[in-house]
C-alpha cells in the first residue's frame, strides 16, 4: 500500500477533491481489474472513454480515480483527481508506485519503423554474453534475464512497464533494452521512464492508418529523443534524412551511424553472403553471423549502445560475432530439397524491399525466387499496392495471400494489393486467399537451389480473424511442407 500524495508525486493536478493521505493498493485503466483501494485512470481510447467506466471501478472498489473531466456527482469517501492527459499521469504515477525502476536499470529505447526488435535482441544477446543480467522488452518476448515472458505489444502499458523492470530490479538486471512504438509514445505508455540512451534506426511509411499523416508519424517518433536528459545519449542513422531530424531540439550527447556517409560509428561491408557478413567497424574488421545490408545496419547501431554504454571495442565486437538474429527475422528453414526458404516480418513497403534486396544480391539468376506475401486488415492500406508491386519488381513468381485480415474482408484486402501489379506481372502473379494453401503452392513450385520468401508475419504464431486468433506459424508450415 502507498500513499496517494506519494503515487502522484510530480504529476501535473488541475483539481484535487478528497483525502490526500488516502492508501492505494493497486493501478489500473480497466475497470474489470479494480480492486479493493485501487488507483483507476479514466483514459481516453479509440474505441472507448475510461470516464463511461467510472461508475464501475468505484463499484468494484477503487478508492481514487484519476480523470480528466470529473463526475457531475462526487462520493465524499473517495479521491478524484482532475489531470489535463491521465494517460501521462498513469506513467509517472506507476513510475512512482513501482519506486521508479527505469532510475535503477540502464535503460536504452529503439525507436523506428524497421529494425527494432533485431536491434534490441542483440543487444540482450550481447550484454547477457558480456556477463549482465538483463531485461528485454520486445515484440517478440519479454525477458528478465532468461525468463521468458509472452508480449502482445511492441510496448506494453506503462504499468506493466514499470511492474516488469520492477521485478527485472529484483532479479539483479543492471541493463534493459526496450522496442518503443510510435503508438507508445503517442500514448504515453513510456511516460515517467528514465531512458539512459535511444536509438532511431530509420523511418519510413507505416501506421498511416493511426497517425493519419507522415508528419504526425515522424513527430511520434521524435517525442523519444525531445525526452532525453542532458546524461542521456541519442543514436541515430542518418543515412536516414529525418536521423538528424529526430535529435533537433534534444538535450542529450547526439551520436550518429552510417555506411553510406560519415559518422561517428562507420561501417563498410566487404562481403555480404548467405553465411553472414564481413564489416569494417570503425576500423575494425570482423566477421557476423547476419546476413544482408539491414542487418549491417543493425550490428552498427548495436555496437554504437555498447560503446556509449563504455563496454570494452573489441570484447564487443567478439563477442557480436557470435549473435544470432531475432526470430521471424531473416529466418533460415532448413530442409532436405536444397531450397532456401526464408521467414521475414517484413510488413512495410520499406522492409519487404530491404529483404528483397538482400536476396537479390545472395542469388546467381538461375534459381526462381517465389514470394509469398499478404497484407494486414485494419491497418495502412495504402502500402497494400506499394508491397505488391514491390514483390513482383524483385521475384520470378508472387503468390499473394491473407496475413491477420482482422475485420476486413481478405478478398477486399488482395484486390487492394492486386491493384499495384502492373500488367506486365500479371501472370507471374498467384491469388490463393488461404496463407497455408499458398505456402504449400509456393514448395510445389519450387525446386533445388530456388528460393522461397514467406513476408509479413515473420515470429507471429497466429492469424487473426474477426477478432479471433487461430494459430498460424510461418516457419512451422514451411517446416511441414519442406520436410
Amino acid at each position: 500500500m502507498k500513499l496517494m500524495k506519494d503515487i502522484l508525486y510530480g504529476v501535473s493536478l488541475l483539481e484535487v477533491h478528497g483525502d490526500r493521505e488516502i492508501e492505494v493498493s493497486s493501478l489500473t485503466f480497466d475497470s474489470r481489474k479494480v480492486e479493493k483501494g485501487s488507483m483507476f485512470f479514466a483514459i481516453k481510447g479509440l474505441s472507448s472513454d475510461g470516464h463511461t467506466f467510472i461508475p464501475k471501478a468505484i463499484e468494484n472498489g477503487a478508492t481514487v480515480i484519476v480523470c480528466e473531466t470529473l463526475p457531475a456527482s462526487l462520493d465524499d469517501k473517495l479521491a478524484y483527481i482532475q489531470v489535463e492527459n491521465s494517460a501521462a499521469a498513469m506513467g509517472i504515477a506507476a513510475a512512482n508506485f513501482y519506486e521508479k525502476p527505469s532510475k535503477k536499470l540502464k535503460l536504452v529505447g529503439i525507436t523506428g519503423t524497421n529494425g527494432k526488435t533485431t536491434t534490441v535482441t542483440l543487444l540482450h544477446q550481447l550484454f547477457v554474453s558480456l556477463g549482465y543480467k538483463v531485461g528485454l522488452l520486445s515484440t517478440v518476448e519479454n525477458k528478465i534475464n532468461n525468463r521468458v515472458l509472452p508480449a502482445s505489444f511492441t510496448t506494453p502499458d506503462s504499468i506493466q512497464i514499470n511492474s516488469l523492470m520492477a521485478e527485472m530490479v529484483a532479479e539483479g538486471c543492471t541493463h534493459c533494452f526496450m522496442e518503443v512504438s510510435s503508438h507508445a509514445l503517442v500514448q504515453e505508455r513510456v511516460t515517467g521512464l528514465h531512458f539512459n540512451g535511444a536509438v532511431f534506426t530509420n523511418i519510413t511509411h507505416d501506421h498511416l492508418d493511426y497517425h493519419e499523416t507522415f508528419d504526425e508519424y515522424i513527430k511520434a517518433k521524435k517525442k523519444l529523443f525531445d525526452g532525453l536528459g542532458s546524461e542521456s545519449f541519442a543514436i541515430v542513422n542518418v543515412d536516414d534524412k529525418r536521423g538528424r531530424v529526430m535529435v533537433q531540439n534534444t538535450k542529450a550527447h547526439v551520436e550518429t551511424y552510417s555506411i553510406k556517409s560519415m559518422a561517428d560509428y562507420k561501417a563498410r561491408i566487404i562481403h555480404n553472403t548467405i553465411q553472414g557478413l564481413e564489416l569494417d567497424l570503425n576500423g575494425f574488421n570482423a566477421w557476423f553471423r547476419l546476413i544482408g545490408d539491414f542487418n549491417a545496419y543493425n550490428l552498427l547501431a548495436v555496437y554504437a549502445v555498447a560503446v556509449s554504454l563504455e563496454e570494452p571495442k573489441e570484447e564487443v565486437l567478439t563477442a557480436m560475432s557470435q549473435l544470432a538474429g531475432a526470430r521471424g527475422r531473416f529466418e533460415l528453414v532448413p530442409n532436405p530439397n536444397g531450397i532456401l526458404a526464408i521467414v521475414d516480418y517484413a510488413h512495410t513497403p520499406d522492409a519487404l524491399e530491404n529483404v528483397l534486396k538482400t536476396i537479390d544480391k545472395l542469388r546467381t539468376r538461375q534459381e526462381t525466387l517465389i514470394t509469398v506475401v499478404g497484407c494486414g486488415g485494419n491497418r495502412d492500406k495504402t502500402k497494400r499496392p506499394q508491397m505488391a508491386k514491390i514483390a513482383a519488381g524483385f521475384s520470378n513468381k508472387v503468390i499473394l495471400t491473407s496475413d491477420n485480415p482482422r475485420d476486413e474482408d481478405p478478398s477486399d484486402i488482395l484486390n487492394d494489393m492486386m491493384a499495384g501489379i502492373p500488367k506486365v506481372d500479371q501472370k507471374k502473379t498467384m491469388v490463393i486467399q488461404d496463407r497455408k494453401e499458398a505456402i504449400r503452392t509456393a514448395c510445389n513450385m519450387a525446386g533445388a537451389d530456388d528460393i522461397i520468401l514467406v513476408a509479413g508475419k515473420g515470429h507471429e504464431t497466429y492469424q487473426e480473424i474477426k477478432g479471433v486468433r487461430h494459430h498460424f506459424d510461418d516457419k512451422e508450415v514451411l517446416n511441414e511442407m519442406l520436410n
